[in-house]
């Protein structure tokens, strides 16, 4: 059987073609009777608009890109997930890509999403510098940075408090009474790594505590630097007495090198991630986490993006900071 088209449908309910075409988007100018009519019509012939064509008339798509560097840390799906309902709510469509933190990978997903015509993008940058971002920065294509800012453009970001948070957390176990910290970073070369080092780096001047080179190594926000550089303070003859882990892969990597090398949390060694993860209440002792409004940054990135994608008064970039919030277990105090 032949796919239903639209001239069927206009047929089905005695109307131009331009009247149901008026009616699928949404034009107004139609009187109820009729378009109650062209609706029945519709729903009897299971008729399907053609999106492709529709977006060819409307110049727009309704679908937003999203470009994220892991897909297996759980930061990124909560954040997906406050992008998608808001997403939903305004009548857009998502398409989600990860790239493995590949820039090249990222390059190709671009033009993927070029060719697709979306109306907007939102993306965590593979790489920082944004050259691959090039392409789409040509297309006049509305773009929100998202967890990592990028140096060569000046796009809407929204980022979380890095510096602060780490912060709080370093301050937190020298309120404890530990002097000798060590920080599992992550990637200097990124926001959220380089900034968490900072914070870091802030309380110990502040409070006259001495950076000690071996104290300080960096990972790459994945499990596996958690256990290999957990085991590495571990090997060292003056043990730290306490780690900052800066992400929650390499918090969930800490604690199974931990627990692999009997090197009792909250007795031989007291403890602080950058955030929440689900075994976080479930450890003995529970773990103190900074943790991030996860959802809350997906939804205000989308905001910004709606605003580029549909308001001609374009305005300023702009930069959104928003607070994490240190929660306060038990591994942080030796017994």
């Amino acid at each position: 059987m032949a796919k239903p088209t639209i001239e069927d449908v206009a047929k089905r309910a005695n109307v131009s073609i331009a009247t149901v075409s008026r009616v699928i988007n949404r034009q107004g100018g139609v009187r109820a009777k009729t378009e109650a009519r062209i609706l029945t019509a519709i729903e009897e012939l299971n008729y399907i608009p053609n999106a492709v064509a529709r977006s060819m008339v409307k110049k727009t798509t309704k679908t937003i890109g999203i470009i994220i560097p892991d897909v297996n840390n759980p930061f990124f799906p909560e954040v997906v997930s406050g992008i998608e309902q808001k997403a939903r709510e305004n009548g857009y469509f998502t398409m989600l890509c990860n790239t493995n933190e590949s820039a090249e990978t990222e390059r190709e997903l671009l033009q993927i999403f070029l060719e697709r015509s979306i109306d907007g993008l939102i993306i965590t940058t593979a790489d920082e510098d944004g050259e691959q971002l090039q392409a789409a920065i040509d297309a006049k294509i509305p773009i929100v940075a998202v967890d990592r800012a990028v140096k060569k453009y000046e796009l809407d970001t929204v980022l979380v408090g890095n510096i602060d948070g780490a912060y709080q957390a370093t301050r937190h176990l020298i309120f404890q009474g530990h002097q000798k910290i060590a920080i599992i970073c992550g990637p200097q070369n990124t926001t959220p790594g380089y900034e968490r080092f900072l914070g870091y780096k802030r309380a110990m001047d502040e409070y006259g505590l001495p950076l000690v080179n071996e104290y300080i190594l960096e990972g790459d926000f994945k499990e596996a630097s958690g256990i290999n550089l957990t085991k590495k303070l571990y090997q060292q003859a003056d043990r730290p007495a306490a780690i900052f882990s800066s992400n929650n892969l390499m918090t969930m990597g800490c604690i199974k090198a931990l627990y692999e090398l009997n090197w009792k949390l909250g007795e031989e060694v007291a403890f602080i991630g950058f955030d929440d993860v689900d075994i976080a209440t479930f450890v003995n002792p529970p773990l103190t986490l900074v943790s991030r409004p996860m959802r809350k940054l997906g939804e205000v990135a989308f905001d910004i993006l709606l605003e580029r994608m549909t308001r001609s008064d374009q305005g300023a970039k702009r930069h959104y900071v928003l607070s994490p919030e240190l929660n306060i277990r038990q591994s942080c105090r030796l017994k």
